[in-house]
């Protein structure tokens, strides 16, 4: 299973290397709006929707509200998605504390469109902020993935090496409060190392990549309380050992959304 997870994160990795530094510059916007499509379907499957034809028109949905926020967005427009977002993920932290109180369907419908949307705004903000002859977009935008991705592999190693105290039992039993603290400190270091890329004073892009590393923990745990409630162990098949993509953008979701909002919230990308 660790070799699968291996083999296939790797090639995720080659793939977002290509789209971000060979593909050309107007590319990402478009690879991010295929990721959204296909990330909404999956979450139909999560909003308890059975027929092809509404998942269908659900997964249009997310997909249309994300091409008109691509087509006409304004500094104001991101920065008030960006904060419904996080009002969004603080009543998800809610519904995870409550769990196993039965969450409405209604909820994660409403939830779907809030946080593919956002995640599309958060990562094409960070795609286009900055010098773009400097490439400081498209690097930042993979600065905050390895943020994210150092969470998830310090939290997995931490979590099977020292084990302890569950983090949340009810929604995902294997997580550990040293996985979380594990995660948290790979994530620290990654951001010593963006102060000397980025010229930012050391405590605050630590402080930045850690709160980010915290928040995609929530991402991660709301994404399975969703697949619990719909009776699913993974959102989809796409990746071996991995699951769906929704698996592997549960985190991306939340913690992109607090990155680029801490980051670039109030300056804008324009």
């Amino acid at each position: 299973m660790l070799l699968k997870r291996v083999v296939s994160g790797l090639i995720a990795v080659a793939a977002i290397l290509v789209v971000l530094f060979v593909l050309p510059e107007g590319a990402i916007a478009p690879v991010l709006l295929v990721v959204v499509a296909a990330s909404a379907w999956e979450w139909s499957s999560l909003a308890r929707l059975k027929a092809t034809p509404s998942r269908l028109l659900y997964t249009l949905l997310i997909v249309g509200l994300t091409a008109l926020y691509w087509r006409f967005t304004t500094p104001q427009l991101f920065g008030g998605l960006l904060s419904t977002a996080g009002f969004w993920w603080i009543a998800a932290l809610f519904l995870v504390l409550r769990y196993p109180v039965r969450i409405p369907s209604f909820v994660v419908k409403v939830g779907g469109p809030l946080t593919l949307v956002s995640m599309f705004a958060a990562l094409d903000g960070l795609a286009r902020f900055g010098d773009r002859e400097q490439l400081l977009g498209p690097v930042l935008l993979l600065y905050v993935l390895v943020v994210i991705w150092a969470a998830d592999i310090g939290g997995y190693f931490a979590g099977r090496a020292i084990g302890g105290a569950k983090l949340a039992v009810n929604v995902s039993p294997n997580k550990t409060w040293a996985g979380v603290l594990g995660g948290l400190a790979l994530s620290a270091l990654v951001g010593l190392v963006g102060e000397w890329m980025f010229d930012i004073g050391w405590y605050r892009i630590v402080a930045l990549c850690a709160v980010t590393a915290a928040v995609s923990v929530l991402g991660d745990l709301t994404i399975s309380l969703f697949k619990r409630e719909a009776g699913l162990k993974d959102s989809g098949t796409l990746f071996p050992g991995h699951g769906g993509l929704l698996d592997r953008v549960d985190s991306i979701s939340a913690g992109s959304v607090l990155f680029a909002g801490g980051l670039i919230l109030g300056h804008g990308p324009w």
